[in-house]
């Protein structure tokens, strides 16, 4: 939900919403600018996704206690930077990787390019969020990726909201989805993996079936969030011309806290038919051939710790996974948590992920 990018992006596109993760709207500079001097240190590098984003305070509290300088290496969207990280597995660009996601954790994971710890914070995370069990990658926060929709166009063309997903490649919807690149994009492969779980891999009508219907329905594929959210989404922050996109359940109360003067309602919102999203868990992980491992495991265990945590809703978008974590009024009042999200198995995302993923850019980007 880290799933996604916003304040930055709505300051400069708005001057208002994701993920990532995350994804999300993300707001907000992560690298202060001054460091005092009893900090200037060792510098711990953080590879991350684009809609990453914390608190320049929160990041000061860290650099205070590890005596060390934080830099945050932002590269592209969760799909993208874990290929970078891959690629440079032998040369590690830093540290720690914090952004892969559920659907990207078998790829990680078969890398072989972070080191187990078993940080002391997990006692404070749900064990329905832990995917790895050899603590290569430990959860810090999850969020839902589902369709979000304009409300003003719907209500000016007087047209029905889709109520399934299989509505979306009916005549009256045509041309007005743009979704992510499953390859590219983590809200792009959770997306294709809802349809995986919700029209299966065998049958009479299976989940490349509906791909190709969404194809002939004229579906937009932009390359990440970012593209999809900001550039050709039509709601709220969005200036495109497609009044549904793939993103986030915590978008519409994104659109709320970001705009100025705030709205009484949220000018999007969220579609959330049975089986029809997908629960989004990110993970960060210590890299192989880390320099500063010392400094690594103290800001692993930083951000499952309550300082952290507590920042997260706000800046990413999405909700903490540390038990207990307070969440800000505009989570309660506009954001939605699904009744029925999509079910795979991790074991069965890591068995069919790339058979998937290359099946789906036959169908629809050829």
């Amino acid at each position: 939900m880290n799933k996604q990018l916003f304040l930055v992006m709505l300051v400069l596109v708005l001057a208002a919403g994701v993920t990532g993760c995350a994804p999300i709207p993300t707001p907000a500079s992560v690298q202060p600018t001054a460091v005092p001097a009893q900090t200037a240190g060792r510098t711990l590098t953080v590879m991350t996704h684009d809609s990453f984003s914390v608190s320049e305070a929160v990041v000061t509290e860290f650099q205070g206690q590890c005596n060390c300088q934080v830099k945050f290496l932002k590269s592209g969207d969760a799909g993208l930077a874990l290929n970078k990280a891959i690629l440079s597995k032998n040369n590690p660009l830093a540290d720690v990787f914090y952004g892969v996601d559920n659907s990207f954790l078998s790829r990680a994971l078969t890398a072989d390019i972070f080191v187990p710890y078993a940080s002391p914070a997990l006692t404070g995370i749900p064990s329905d969020l832990k995917a790895d069990a050899s603590n290569r990658l430990l959860p810090v926060d999850f969020g839902y990726v589902n369709l979000n929709y304009d409300k003003k166009f719907f209500a000016d063309k007087k047209l029905v909201l889709p109520q399934t997903l299989a509505d979306l490649t009916r005549p009256e919807y045509k041309g007005l989805l743009v979704v992510e690149n499953p390859a590219t994009s983590s809200p792009g492969m959770a997306f294709l993996l809802t349809t995986v779980a919700a029209f299966g891999e065998k049958g009479d009508y299976t989940y490349l079936d509906y791909w190709k219907a969404l194809r002939a329905n004229d579906v937009r594929v932009a390359e990440g969030w970012e593209d999809a959210y900001n550039g050709q989404f039509s709601g709220g922050s969005g200036k495109g011309d497609r009044p549904l996109a793939v993103s986030y359940a915590t978008s519409p109360a994104a659109e709320v806290f970001f705009a100025d003067p705030q709205p009484a309602d949220s000018p999007t919102g969220n579609i959330l038919p049975p089986g029809g999203t997908f629960r989004q868990i990110e993970f960060v992980g210590i890299l192989k051939g880390s320099a500063n491992a010392d400094l690594a495991r103290q800001w692993v265990d930083f951000m499952l710790g309550a300082t952290f945590q507590t920042d997260i809703p706000l800046q990413m978008w999405v909700y903490p996974a540390r038990t207990g974590t307070p969440l800000p009024d505009v989570f309660a009042k506009f954001a939605q948590t699904p009744a029925q999200p999509a079910a795979l198995a991790p074991a069965q995302i890591e068995i069919g992920r790339e058979g998937w993923l290359k099946a789906w850019t036959d169908v629809v980007l050829r």
